[in-house]
């Protein structure tokens, strides 16, 4: 096992903030929770946690900043999500302008962060289950795709859900379906499995987000709702600013997989 699988999560956000990480984190300090970040201007961050709260499925909130406190105490004392992420994205009227490695440039006082749970979270359990998890065995970013499933509008905030996709065998899909449920703040179970066209995805093999991973004889696509899904949003919405994390490079906490369990 590599040494960044058995990091912590500060030291993963330590080799962020040194630019020493900047590859996706599936499979990076196993047993520690990774989060997807959403940065809102303060105007629109009473609406964004409505749209959080209405749609928990992809948007479960583990932590909420004051306005320009890069700092998310309740998940990682001392961390800064200005610098701590292996990648970025700025989004300004829907449209992708910068990939980042740190946000200095772009930080106010006006921005409110939100952390939301990421499903890289339950891998660990998956594996300790004995389901095999793709992405990580061919060491690439997890296959995401936007869909037609429609998410609960709140305020300025509407759009459509965007999933996570791992292969599995139709057994090996009811044994993670039970492990998944026990993380529920980490998008819980899957929300589809089997025809992809169903929920409005044309080619597997051409994912929005991510990188598409093989699919073997005997194994069905199943999908979970996915943290990425503030950034369609963004892109059907418009907002003047919204910074998120580049799809797969995500926040790793000091919250073990442990803690979230049940919740």
């Amino acid at each position: 096992m590599s040494t960044l699988q058995t990091a912590t999560g500060a030291e993963i956000r330590e080799r962020a903030r040194r630019g020493d990480l900047t590859t996706p984190t599936p499979g990076l300090a196993l047993g520690y929770v990774q989060a997807n970040l959403v940065v809102v201007p303060r105007e629109l961050s009473f609406d964004f946690l409505l749209f959080c709260q209405r749609n928990p499925k992809p948007c479960p909130l583990l932590d909420v900043t004051s306005p320009g406190n890069p700092e998310p105490r309740q998940i990682a004392t001392g961390a800064d999500l200005r610098t701590d992420l292996p990648g970025y994205r700025v989004w300004k009227r829907g449209e992708l302008i910068e990939e980042p490695t740190d946000l200095h440039q772009w930080w106010s006082d006006d921005l409110v962060a939100f952390l939301l749970g990421c499903s890289f979270t339950f891998e660990s359990a998956l594996l300790q289950a004995g389901v095999p998890v793709r992405h990580i065995d061919q060491r690439c970013n997890v296959p995401m795709y936007r869909t037609n499933i429609p998410c609960r509008p709140a305020g300025y905030f509407h759009g459509t859900m965007v999933v996570s996709m791992r292969p599995l065998t139709p057994a090996q899909t009811i044994r993670a379906t039970q492990v998944c449920a026990r993380y529920p703040r980490a998008h819980g179970v899957p929300v589809h499995f089997g025809d992809p066209g169903a929920i409005g995805i044309r080619n597997l093999d051409c994912p929005d987000f991510g990188d598409p991973v093989q699919i073997r004889p005997q194994e069905v696509p199943v999908f979970w709702a996915c943290g990425v899904t503030p950034q369609a949003v963004a892109m059907e919405v418009k907002p003047p600013l919204l910074i998120t994390h580049k799809p797969g490079h995500m926040f790793v906490t000091d919250l073990r997989d442990s803690d979230l369990e049940g919740e």
